[in-house]
């Protein structure tokens, strides 16, 4: 009788959406638990630092001052690209990328791979896209009914395709990707700076505490700044080697997915596949103007789709210098069809002091 109960009450519509609701809430505050206890620890560290070592402990008016200078400047910084990491909006793919309804159609009712793969190439003949699967077929999500655009993949927990994912960070709540990777590099620094700033600032006090000479610090006081001190230096630890592997993807153009395995061009895997150059590298993620590079506003080149690539990777060639994607004269790859469309143009209306282009 109680097996019965239970299995109507499992049955019922109305029971299954509120179960559903319930645990969709539960997961969704599971996972803020993270990034609440971040800002715990934020918050902790403002009232050690400002309240018990600064008006507390240092008698100096004026050591006092710039102390909390420098601090709120670093701390302003460091909340602000962390905000922005968490919410930063992360754009869908773009629509030219899904699979309309006839083709989808054509893919469900296809006898063999060999057909879906075909279906899929004839989509995709239009898309610029250099990357491949390891079997050599186009990179298609079954779950979101796309082709995947070059350096995109699917988050599981997300449940969407993300371009240029870099991984899925449960300490920002969000996929790190091409819409707020700059803002993750900038979170990461200014935090590591944050840290070893606080450590520093309290190292001598921790001296003199660790001595016995307790000075002007009150009894719960001494315990804050003790804390403090150990917390930062465990922070700056593990964020200075996370900034330093961060710092090394940037500078080769890799994302953390790509560094564990490397992007399959059709020419074969290549871990330096999109890289350009260091510096170009670099500008591809905080952009050309120098005066923005450390502040957390979006400056990355690109529409997140499209990619400067290896010369060997390159479709057909490079465009010529026009600034399409904000990419400066780097270029960005073109489809076979563009390309063949282009040469047929060029050789049927030629103009004087003009060449046909070689395709390489």
């Amino acid at each position: 009788m109680a097996s019965s109960v239970q299995n109507s009450r499992i049955s019922s519509p109305g029971y299954c959406a509120c179960c559903r609701t319930c645990n969709m809430w539960c997961w969704k505050g599971f996972k803020w638990l993270p990034v609440s206890f971040i800002v715990s620890i934020i918050t902790w560290s403002y009232y050690a630092y400002v309240i018990q070592l600064c008006i507390f402990t240092i008698q100096s008016t004026v050591q006092q001052w710039i102390y909390l200078v420098l601090y709120h400047i670093l701390l302003i910084m460091f909340v602000w690209s962390y905000w922005k990491t968490i919410f930063a909006e992360i754009e869908p793919i773009p629509e030219k990328y899904k699979l309309p309804e006839a083709e989808l159609e054509k893919m469900l009712s296809a006898e063999s791979e060999d057909s879906q793969r075909t279906i899929l190439e004839n989509f995709a003949k239009d898309l610029p896209i250099v990357t491949r699967t390891m079997s050599g077929s186009i990179r298609y999500c079954n779950r979101c009914v796309l082709v995947k655009p070059d350096r995109a993949h699917h988050c599981s927990i997300c449940a969407r395709c993300v371009l240029k994912m870099d991984h899925h960070c449960p300490w920002v709540n969000n996929c790190v990707c091409f819409h707020n990777y700059k803002f993750f590099m900038l979170f990461l620094g200014y935090a590591l700076l944050y840290c070893l700033f606080v450590m520093a600032t309290c190292l001598p006090y921790f001296i003199r505490l660790w001595k016995g000479d307790f000075g002007t610090a009150t009894s719960s006081g001494r315990y804050h700044i003790i804390f403090a001190f150990f917390v930062s230096l465990m922070f700056a630890i593990s964020l200075g080697s996370l900034f330093g592997y961060h710092c090394y993807l940037v500078v080769n153009n890799r994302t953390t997915l790509e560094a564990f395995r490397a992007p399959m061009f059709r020419g074969g895997a290549d871990k330096n596949g999109f890289s350009i150059g260091a510096f170009k590298n670099f500008k591809e993620v905080f952009g050309n103007s120098p005066n923005l590079w450390l502040v957390p506003v979006f400056t990355s080149l690109g529409d997140g789709c499209e990619y400067p690539v290896r010369r060997e990777h390159q479709l057909q060639t490079f465009t010529s210098p026009q600034d399409t994607h904000g990419y400066e004269s780097m270029g960005i790859t073109r489809s076979s069809v563009e390309m063949a469309r282009e040469t047929e143009r060029w050789r049927l209306c030629p103009r004087k002091g003009r060449t046909v282009p070689q395709i390489v």
